[in-house]
């Protein structure tokens, strides 16, 4: 995640971060279920107090884009990424299943990319 606060800006750090947030999800590099940064790291990071990205968290968690689950920490929502919440959820559900039967990531992305007609990454189709 690149996130770049311009200090000479009129806009202020929290939402000149708010505003970046809100495009990498929007624009699929944070999909939703991805896990942000630490208010801690991301200000240490950007040179920005904790307050400042404590204040930007609490934005994107009262807009719905992002959630914030206790000590396992803040995640990227469905709704920030555009992506229907039944398309999470049953994401989720195949995550579990593949678990449960032994998948590694590896095989159960494998699965995913084949029912969607996608090439494993690196090989090329040849006619």
């Amino acid at each position: 995640m690149v996130i770049m606060v311009d200090p000479a800006s009129p806009v202020p750090p929290y939402e000149q971060v708010r505003s970046q947030i809100v495009a990498l999800a929007r624009d699929g590099h944070l999909s939703a279920g991805t896990r942000l940064p630490t208010v801690r790291q991301l200000a240490a990071d950007l040179g920005l107090a904790v307050n400042t990205v404590a204040r930007t968290y609490r934005e994107l968690e009262s807009a719905g884009l992002v959630e914030t689950r206790g000590r396992h920490g803040t995640f990227v929502t469905h709704l920030a990424g555009g992506v229907p919440a039944e398309a999470e959820r049953l994401a989720a559900r195949y995550a579990e299943e593949t678990r449960r039967l032994g998948l590694d990531p590896a095989q159960a992305l494998g699965l995913v990319r084949a029912a969607l007609g996608q090439p494993e990454p690196g090989l090329s189709a040849r006619g």
